[in-house]
């Protein structure tokens, strides 16, 4: 059983679902499927009922989601309905924000490569820059980045920033007001990875943090939540002193995984 009623949400969110689905199903091209296309077709596109076939769904149940009705389809049934509409990634993350659900899959770990214009733009940044992924392990940095975080970025292999932190002796050293931004960081990503703390790769560094850092353990018992905020980070160098920067992140158009991070030098 995949559809259920549920307690009335938003009228012009789910008129906006359905909407949405109606449009991109008149988009599809019988031929495309496999199907005839035929000479009496009323409507472009697809016919609910092949729509319903499809997806795995009832002709009613289908329905009523382009009538924009007050009923939910379970996280599965969205996931079936993506495919079978072909939806792109913008196109199926939309869906299911409408649908208020989180979509299985893309629950993991995005594992794809960061995209070459990515790359080559952070190198051209003339200040430290790094791209995080959704476990906030570093995929891309430039030199200025690396010359900062001494034994983070210039490790052989895992680039957590969390290991880093909570792990590696450096960051003590480096990191100005050590406690204070260590909780904060937690806070930051318990509140960044909300939706997939059931994730695998993110459930084992989390237990593996725990393990191996009772401060960690300690600020993440704490159940404290903040949104990642720009503003001043300060650090202790080993060769270059004190230095002061301005914090900005950008979440990257495209790809919900990953965020850019810059330190510009701060004024005065």
């Amino acid at each position: 059983m995949f559809c259920t009623m549920v307690k009335e949400r938003s009228p012009d969110r789910r008129r906006e679902l359905g909407d949405f689905v109606r449009a991109l199903r008149e988009k599809l091209k019988p031929s495309e499927l496999g199907l005839p296309a035929g000479s009496r077709r009323r409507t472009p596109g697809l016919r609910r009922e092949e729509m319903a076939q499809l997806c795995g769904l009832s002709v009613t149940w289908y329905t009523w989601l382009e009538q924009g009705r007050d009923m939910s389809l379970s996280a599965a049934a969205l996931a079936r309905l993506a495919t079978a509409l072909r939806l792109g990634r913008a196109e199926r993350a939309y869906l299911f924000e409408l649908a208020d659900r989180r979509d299985p899959g893309h629950g993991g770990v995005d594992t794809d490569a960061v995209p070459p214009a990515v790359l080559a733009s952070v190198e051209l940044i003339a200040a430290p820059a790094y791209v995080l992924d959704r476990s906030w392990t570093a995929r891309s940095w430039n030199v200025h980045a690396e010359q900062l975080f001494s034994g983070w970025l210039d490790a052989p292999d895992d680039r957590n920033l969390l290991r880093f932190i909570f792990l590696a002796p450096p960051a003590r050293s480096l990191i100005c007001d050590y406690e204070e931004r260590a909780r904060r960081v937690v806070a930051e990503f318990r509140a960044d990875v909300s939706a997939h703390l059931d994730d695998p790769a993110i459930r084992l560094l989390v237990e593996d943090l725990g393990r191996q850092s009772a401060l960690f353990r300690r600020f993440w018992h704490e159940h404290w939540v903040m949104g990642r905020e720009g503003g001043e980070r300060t650090f202790r160098h080993p060769e270059r002193g004190f230095l002061r920067y301005e914090q900005v992140t950008f979440a990257l158009a495209g790809r919900q995984d990953l965020k850019l991070t810059m330190l510009t030098p701060a004024a005065g």
